[in-house]
């Protein structure tokens, strides 16, 4: 006779295993009209309580050609300036730190006065190939990816010199409790201060993009091509999947207290903004 086990075993083994990436999901709450102009990143500024997207506009993202610019959106998902800020190249990944906004721009930083609403400095990056994504310590040191150069700068005091190289596609990055996570072709890897690496997570998406940090060591990762995960514990769950549909998941923006994730499509010109439950 088949016996039955007990509603406490079956308790006890719940509990005791691991937590499941499924109790998380992604619910749609908008997404803006489509007059952004090939959104690659976008980057939520608590304070002032908006969103600074990237428009790489242009014919092609890796061109010197002017084309690029900023746009403002709100937290509600109106367009508030398509170009708010323009004259930049093929701008993508942004931080903030003490009202400046930080642009990977091609192969150069452009520093932009939030205040102002004016780019006020720009910082060649020598040698630099394809820079992707910024992430900004406490200390204000700024880190910038090279997709192309297989590198990841540091820029001090107004000067970049290379913090770290051996990559095989590296570009999102994020500063975060002393640490610096990458994420290199489907793979989320950890600096610790003295450069020792290793790896949190391997086999998602080759095209992984966008990191944020959501608690402990939760993270979301989108990538390009349609996909954002789920990273905690060092395992991954793929939360949206829009690779089907052709709808892109650039560099993504959250909203830490509201838990609103913002999702830049590029090619679509919208964002799709999704609470994280």
């Amino acid at each position: 006779m088949m016996k039955t086990p007990s509603i406490l075993l079956i308790l006890a083994a719940l509990l005791s295993a691991p937590l499941s990436a499924q109790s998380r999901q992604l619910v749609k709450l908008w997404e803006t009209p489509a007059e952004l102009k090939t959104p690659e990143s976008v980057l939520f500024d608590a304070g002032a309580r908006v969103l600074y997207v990237s428009n790489i506009d242009g014919k092609e993202p890796w061109t010197k050609d002017g084309a690029g610019s900023i746009a403002r959106v709100s937290p509600e998902g109106n367009v508030i300036a398509a170009e708010w800020v323009k004259g930049l190249e093929g701008p993508k990944g942004m931080g903030l730190h003490n009202g400046r906004l930080y642009v990977a721009d091609l192969d150069r930083v452009a520093v932009i006065d939030v205040a102002k609403g004016a780019i006020v400095q720009t910082i060649p990056v020598p040698d630099a190939k394809q820079l992707n994504d910024v992430s900004i310590d406490r200390n204000g040191v700024v880190y910038v990816s090279d997709m192309g150069g297989l590198k990841i700068y540091a820029i001090a005091n107004g000067k970049p010199t290379v913090w770290v190289d051996g990559f095989k596609r590296p570009n999102g990055v994020l500063a975060h409790e002393g640490d610096l996570y990458v994420l290199d072709s489907g793979t989320l890897l950890k600096f610790d201060r003295n450069k020792r690496r290793t790896t949190i997570v391997e086999g998602m998406d080759g095209s992984t993009d966008g990191i944020e940090h959501v608690a402990g060591d939760e993270f979301i990762v989108s990538c390009w091509a349609g996909a954002i995960y789920q990273v905690k514990g060092g395992e991954k769950q793929l939360l949206l999947d829009t690779r089907p549909q052709k709808l892109n998941s650039a560099d993504i923006g959250y909203d830490a207290r509201s838990r609103i994730v913002y999702v830049p499509t590029f090619f679509a010109n919208t964002v799709v903004a999704y609470q994280l439950k």
